[in-house]
């Protein structure tokens, strides 16, 4: 009997900004949950900024429009943090 693994999809599905925690739904059905304090820009970041994220890179990317924050499900799914400002 043979078993075939679904195939992953990284593409975006559903953002959402906790107080603490940035989760981001795959249209395969996983969530990749990172800490907010990652990511600088979404934490100085007000309520409505972090509520206007848009799907980009084909599907492959968030972009925060207001604040200039543009994050990809693969560098999430790495587990890679915002690079620190020099």
């Amino acid at each position: 009997m043979a078993f075939s693994a679904p195939a992953a999809d990284t593409r975006v599905k559903d953002v959402r900004v906790g107080e603490n925690e940035l989760s981001v739904f795959l249209m395969d059905g996983r969530t990749i949950s990172v800490p907010l304090g990652w990511y600088p820009r979404l934490v100085a970041a007000t309520p409505d900024q972090l509520r206007h994220w848009e799907i980009a890179g084909g599907g492959y990317g968030i972009h925060w429009p207001d604040i200039d924050e543009d994050l990809s499900t693969e560098g999430l799914l790495r587990g890679a943090p915002a690079p620190r400002r020099g």
